[in-house]
Parts: C-alpha cells; sequence; structure tokens
C-alpha cells in the first residue's frame, strides 16, 4: 500500500477508533491524517473503511448481552423485533444512497478542504441546536417508534459527506428529533453496525482485487489499534453524556476545521494530495 507502513497504520487506526464514536467524524480525521502521512491511492482508501469495522467490532463487543438477547427474541419477544426493525428502517437510507451516490462521493469530497468546511458547518449545528435545545420525549432507545428511526436514518445519510460525522449526525439528529442524550447515542451505537458491516462488505466487494497478502500486516495492524481505541470511547462516552453536552465537540470541530482551511489558503501544507 502507497507510503503507508505499520507505524502509520497504527496511527490511523488509533485516530479511527478514537474519532467513530464522537460527534467530529472519523472518516474526515482518517482523510486529513492520511494526506499528512502521506497516503495515497485507492486501496488507502480502502484501508480507511475497513479500519472502520474495527471500532463498530468494539461496540459488538460491548453490548454483546443486548445484541444476543435481540437476536434471540427475534422469534417471540415483540421487544426485541421492534428494536431490530428500528434498525433496519434507520439504515435503509444511508443504504440506498450511499449505493446511489458512493463513487462520486469519493472522487469529489475525499478531500482534506472539503472535510475541514464540513467540519466547521457541523460545528456551528451542533452548537445552534446545544442552544436552541429540544424537549425530550424518548428518554430509552426501547421507546422508538418506527418514523422516529426514519427520521434518524436520515440524518446519518447526511454523513456520506465526509467531515460531517456518522455519530454526530445521528446523535444530534436524535436530539433535535427528541431523544434524550443516552438515548441518542446509544442508538447511535447499535446504528453503526448495520451501516458500518455495509459499508466495508460493499467497499471489499467493490475493490476486492486490491486485496493481497503482502497488506495483510498493514490491514491487521489498524484493524487491532481502531478496536481497542473505540472500546476506550465507547465505554466513556455515555458516562460523558449524562453529565455534559456536545459543545466541546462543536468547538474542537471548528478549531481543527479552521486550522486545516487557513493552511490550506496560505499554502503552508498542501492538501491537494488526491487520496
Amino acid at each position: 500500500m502507497q507510503s503507508l507502513g505499520l507505524l502509520n497504520a497504527l496511527l490511523l487506526g488509533v485516530v479511527e477508533g478514537l474519532t467513530e464514536f464522537i460527534p467530529v467524524s472519523s472518516t474526515g480525521h482518517l482523510i486529513i491524517a492520511s494526506t499528512l502521512l502521506g497516503g495515497a491511492g485507492e486501496k488507502n482508501k480502502l484501508f480507511i473503511v475497513v479500519i472502520q469495522l474495527g471500532a463498530i467490532l468494539a461496540v459488538c463487543w460491548e453490548y454483546r448481552l443486548r445484541l444476543a438477547a435481540v437476536v434471540g427474541g427475534l422469534g417471540g419477544d415483540p421487544a426485541a423485533r421492534r428494536f431490530a426493525a428500528n434498525l433496519a428502517v434507520a439504515f435503509l437510507p444511508a443504504a440506498v444512497l450511499g449505493v446511489l451516490f458512493h463513487s462520486a462521493i469519493k472522487s469529489v469530497l475525499f478531500h482534506a478542504v472539503p472535510v475541514a468546511m464540513a467540519l466547521v458547518a457541523g460545528g456551528l449545528l451542533i452548537l445552534w441546536l446545544e442552544r436552541r435545545g429540544r424537549p425530550v420525549r424518548i428518554a430509552e432507545v426501547d421507546e422508538l417508534r418506527w418514523i422516529d428511526a426514519l427520521k434518524i436514518g436520515f440524518a446519518q445519510s447526511l454523513a456520506l459527506i465526509p467531515g460531517t460525522s456518522r455519530s454526530g449526525a445521528t446523535i444530534i439528529g436524535g436530539l433535535y428529533f427528541g431523544l434524550s442524550r443516552r438515548a441518542a447515542t446509544e442508538f447511535s451505537f447499535f446504528l453503526a453496525i448495520p451501516t458500518m458491516f455495509g459499508a466495508v462488505i460493499y467497499d471489499l466487494y467493490r475493490n476486492r482485487a486490491l486485496l493481497t497478502a503482502d497488506d495483510l500486516d498493514v490491514f491487521a495492524a489498524g484493524f487491532v489499534a481502531s478496536f481497542v481505541a473505540g472500546l476506550f470511547v465507547v465505554r466513556g462516552l455515555l458516562r460523558y453524556v449524562s453529565r455534559h453536552d456536545f459543545r466541546p465537540f462543536a468547538y474542537y470541530r471548528i478549531a481543527f476545521g479552521l486550522l486545516v482551511l487557513v493552511t490550506a489558503y496560505f499554502g503552508w501544507i498542501d492538501w491537494s494530495v488526491d487520496l
């Protein structure tokens, strides 16, 4: 894989795990980090997608008992069936739009400057919502109706734009539609499972010719680093949101995005590399 060794793979894996579940855009950070580290080419894009699987498996591990109970209850537990149906409904918008616009998004928006602009815009949106506030209608994930899940699914589809943040779109969308902070965050965790599994499988199938045994160590290093860092964040984020709002993430997004835009404007860093 061009210009990407084991150390860089580990660094990118840590970046992915730390940013996948907080509203700062893991894909955006990976695009920016890859540019700085010199990664380029279609295989580098594939690596970015594959290491996201490590973070998603961290969610599966952390919620393994809940997921097992849902799977086991699909045959006769109405609550389990409703939970699974809500995930399926919320997954559909991003799945359909992703298939339709996947190639265009990767060719046009997988660059540092569009990512930085999305980071700033998303940060301003978070600040607006936190200032405005919304009444809580849904305290727990199990209280979601299918229409609530569909609304959150359309919010998640905005994250097809790199820099928007999948977790940010679902969490902030959930808050806007009346979920509690805990319910919005948990549903974002669960919705990540089919969404990211689907994205990884789709990309692996489309780019299967790029995979070789020579890259196994690099992919494995990024995958493991992503899993460990993701597990750390999943365990800490729910504790955080029980006591705090999301404004610190908004300020970080704006500051980081502006930093990239300023360095691009003055030519201090060449962000024009085609990943």
